[in-house]
C-alpha cells in the first residue's frame, strides 16, 4: 500500500465513502461489558442519536457524557478524561459528531 502512497486499505476507503455518500456518522457507547458503535444520520442531535440506542432512551433524554474516542484514549479512563476536563456533559441540542463516545443519562 505505502508503494502506492495508499494510507489506508480500499476496504476501509470503501466503507468511509459510503457512509459519506448515505450521510451517515458513528458513535461508540463503552461499558464494563462491551464496547458498540451506532449508526445515526449526520447532524442527528443527542436525542436522536440515544434513540438509535432505544426508543425510551430518546423519549426520556436527559443529557449525555461525551469525549471524542482519541481523546478517551490519550486519557486512559473515564475517570481520568472527566479530571482533565475533556468528558463534558451535552444537553438536547448538542449535535453528535462522528467518533464520539457518549454515556447516555436518561429519566426512564
Amino acid at each position: 500500500m505505502g508503494s502506492y502512497g495508499l494510507h489506508e486499505s480500499g476496504l476501509v476507503r470503501l466503507i468511509r465513502k459510503s457512509y459519506e455518500l448515505l450521510g451517515l456518522i458513528s458513535f461508540f457507547t463503552a461499558g464494563e461489558d462491551e464496547c458498540r458503535a451506532w449508526t445515526i444520520p449526520v447532524g442527528s442531535k443527542a436525542p436522536q442519536g440515544a434513540g438509535a440506542i432505544h426508543s425510551d432512551l430518546e423519549h426520556h433524554f436527559i443529557r449525555a457524557e461525551t469525549i471524542r474516542w482519541d481523546a478517551l484514549l490519550e486519557a486512559g479512563s473515564e475517570a481520568a478524561a472527566r479530571s482533565k476536563g475533556t468528558l463534558r456533559l451535552e444537553g438536547k441540542e448538542y449535535v453528535v459528531q462522528d467518533g464520539d463516545v457518549m454515556h447516555i443519562r436518561h429519566s426512564g
